[in-house]
């Protein structure tokens, strides 16, 4: 198989926008058409959470397109010593000159279809990740901060100005549906999102998983598609190791092989 970061920069490119066009008042950024074969091969330092491997890997696909520049990343803004956030990324459109403040999401959300709203519906694997937080945080900080007198003060400092100043998210997700219930609605939001389900632990020491192979993919192989050279457990030890993370409270990622080439992802919760 190629390197991780170019498995991870295909599977990034892969993965659908949560919306499309302009949804809750922000303009989804569209990734322009990428030969991926163009896409410079990196590595991760180590230890780096998932989201900051994501802009490690917008940062690869951006600079082999010749669509945007790419103008500053990871602008930290600053009120003296006190730090009051980051902008991800400045492009410019090669074509008009326009500039654009992008910021970065890529997210794992579980369907909970006992909330009623679809943006209420989304939580992380472990509920401590809310969409409409997320939305929230950025409509009314990130994409505030460039217009503060900080905020402001910092693009000045590069020579921009905040107007005019186009806005867009790059917010890719993969969403996944409670098992026995895969047919939901989420509009307005994006149903190509939809990858996979969760269960819970007791339903999935049941009849219908024995036959089975699984394997529990480390966190920066969540964003990849399974493969057939993963090291496949059977259903037996998938508990066992499963049973462990229960007990810490961590939701893991399972990929399931039915067959060669017959795959599943899922999500097994301990709520």
């Amino acid at each position: 198989m190629s390197s991780i970061s170019r498995q991870i920069s295909l599977g990034f490119l892969k993965t659908p926008p949560l919306w499309t066009r302009k949804q809750f008042g922000i303009d989804q950024f569209v990734i322009p058409d990428i030969d991926p074969g163009r896409i410079k091969e990196f590595s991760f330092p180590s230890k780096m959470r998932l989201g900051h491997k994501m802009e490690f890997v917008f940062n690869a696909i951006i600079e082999s397109q010749n669509v945007y520049k790419l103008i500053a990343k990871n602008i930290v803004v600053q009120k003296g010593k006190t730090t009051l956030g980051e902008l991800d990324f400045l492009l410019r459109s090669i074509s008009d000159g326009s500039l654009i403040h992008l910021e970065l999401t890529y997210k794992f959300y579980l369907i909970d279809t006992e909330i009623s709203e679809p943006i209420y519906q989304l939580v992380g694997p472990n509920r401590r990740d809310m969409f409409y937080t997320k939305l929230d945080k950025l409509k009314e900080h990130q994409f505030s901060l460039p217009f503060t007198k900080e905020g402001i003060e910092t693009l000045h400092e590069r020579g921009l100005e905040p107007e005019p100043l186009k806005q867009q998210a790059c917010f890719k997700a993969q969403l996944f549906t409670p098992f026995k219930n895969t047919k939901v609605s989420i509009r307005p939001l994006n149903k190509s999102c939809i990858c996979g389900f969760w269960i819970r632990f007791e339903e999935l020491n049941s009849e219908p998983f024995k036959d089975f192979q699984y394997y529990i993919p480390l966190k920066e192989e969540w964003i990849l598609n399974p493969y057939e050279e993963a090291d496949w457990i059977n259903l037996f030890n998938l508990l066992l190791e499963i049973n462990i993370r229960m007990l810490k409270e961590s939701s893991p990622m399972v990929w399931m092989r039915k067959s060669e080439g017959v795959y599943a992802k899922f999500f097994v919760v301990w709520w």
